[in-house]
């Protein structure tokens, strides 16, 4: 039996995962080699959202509000998303490279944010040799946003670069690649700062923190080495007139369904992202967990998230409407925080970890269902699709910094009062305050539904093109 080439190849397409993604302008190599940068930004987020946050509170006892606060900064910094892809879109440089330098230069803000960071958290835990006051608290607000930024800037232009050398045909298996790639990357992270830091020391911490760091210049290197090519500037586009940031926002916000769907994520990321904060310390304060095994719960919530994608994938494929997707996202959260409250009480670890893992799987069931509807937002004139993105993605990131603070100080204030022995000697225990923010994520919970309750009502009345199959990916996850 004689087996031929197309037989080959596409045993190989049947087999290997995401092989179909790849084309002729951008092969499988250099496709997993650019799907590096989400790697580093996994593990970062991982860094900054669940190892350190633990760690400044249990370890370096630090207040959970000042903790939000540092937390919250970077995030904070994510609405200027859409203004950094608008701008690497119409940047101009004499050899004609658009997404490259943004990709560098946030490189080198993230590692340089981590490479700083350890240092500045010892400070701000009290472990200084000379007192100056509020040192501790600038020097590590400059460090998260540092890290922030560079964040941002470079998951903004490497989606922005990966989109523009896939075609039309590849670009949502790219994407959903690169989407793949960013939560094996928070998984893998996860577990391996979790085993290293399972003995914890100052000295530890520094050598962990300081080595993401590395790796992260490392592996943005490898990703943007030769993934844009040199295209010399001529008088026309040096001529050519700028495009108005502002005109093209204001042509995208004349749409009534873009407020709704847009208040719609703002309000449902607060309900999701209150705990970001808190979740970690929650099982270290109350259920008596180790660093090493609260750091499993950041990759317990990527797996979460990542069956959440497979089964929004799934169900967009058969023509499922994404606004009733984000109601069953929402509930999902609903039985997750309930879960999460009764973990205390029943003393259960293992509950606590289930609660994790449907928190992951119903915030990126909505965040995916919203998504996939604001891809059919006004894409004529001047708001392009990119542009109705880009305020999805500020409107999740602002609601996910605001909610994370908010989260922070509501625990601090409500254990305040609670160990106090205002509300009673049964309400006098820590478990107090995580259960106050638990239950107001459940109501923002509900609030969504009701929002949401409009545009399922349009939805069916009025066919819409997110009814039909789409392809989903992270290109257009500003995230």
């Amino acid at each position: 039996m004689i087996v031929t080439r197309s037989q080959v190849k596409s045993l190989g397409v049947r087999l290997l995962p995401f092989s179909d993604a790849a084309s002729d302008d951008l092969p499988l190599g250099q496709l997993l080699r650019l799907a590096l940068f989400q790697v580093s930004v996994g593990m970062a987020g991982v860094m900054l959202l669940g190892t350190l946050n633990r760690v400044m509170i249990v370890e370096l006892s630090v207040p959970a509000t000042l903790v939000a606060i540092m937390v919250a900064l970077p995030v904070l910094i994510a609405p200027f998303r859409a203004l950094l892809g608008f701008k690497s879109d119409n940047y101009r440089s004499a050899i004609g490279w658009k997404r490259i330098p943004y990709l560098w230069f946030g490189t080198l803000w993230q590692f340089g944010g981590l490479a700083v960071m350890p240092a500045c958290l010892l400070v701000l835990g009290g472990d200084v040799t000379h007192e100056v006051p509020f040192a501790g608290e600038v020097l590590a607000a400059l460090a998260f946003i540092m890290t922030g930024l560079g964040m941002h800037m470079t998951q903004t232009a490497g989606l922005a670069l990966a989109a523009d050398r896939a075609t039309d045909e590849t670009r949502p298996r790219v994407v959903s690649l690169l989407y793949v790639m960013y939560l094996a990357g928070m998984g893998v992270s996860a577990i391996v700062i979790g085993w290293l830091l399972r003995d914890f020391s100052g000295l530890l911490l520094i050598s962990v923190v300081q080595g993401c760091a590395v790796a992260t210049l490392v592996l943005n290197v490898i990703a943007l080495w030769k993934q844009e090519r040199v295209r010399p500037m001529t008088k026309e586009d040096r001529d050519a007139p700028q495009p108005s940031f502002k005109d093209a926002w204001g042509d995208l916000t004349a749409g009534g369904t873009a407020g709704r769907l847009l208040a719609v994520v703002f309000v449902g990321t607060m309900a999701f992202n209150m705990q970001d904060v808190l979740l970690e310390p929650y099982g270290g304060e109350i259920l008596g967990l180790s660093v090493s095994s609260t750091t499993l719960l950041t990759a317990t919530w990527a797996l979460g998230a990542l069956l959440g994608f497979a089964l929004a994938a799934r169900v967009l494929s058969n023509g499922g409407n994404t606004y009733r997707m984000a109601s069953v996202g929402l509930l999902a959260g609903v039985a997750a925080f309930s879960t999460v409250i009764f973990a205390a009480p029943m003393h259960s670890a293992l509950l606590f970890f289930f609660g994790a893992g449907l928190i992951g799987f119903g915030g990126g069931y909505f965040a995916i269902s919203t998504l996939t509807a604001a891809m059919t937002l006004p894409a004529e004139g001047l708001a392009g699709r990119g542009l109705a993105l880009g305020a999805w993605g500020a409107a999740q990131a602002t609601a996910a910094g605001l909610s994370t603070l908010i989260g922070g100080a509501t625990r601090d204030g409500v254990n305040m009062l609670a160990m106090s022995g205002r509300w009673g000697e049964a309400l006098a225990t820590p478990t107090t305050g995580y259960s106050v923010v638990y239950h107001l994520e459940i109501a923002l919970l509900f609030l969504t539904l009701i929002v949401l309750g409009r545009l399922i009502s349009q939805s069916r009345s009025t066919p819409t093109s997110n009814q039909k199959p789409t392809g989903l990916g992270l290109a257009d996850f500003p995230t």
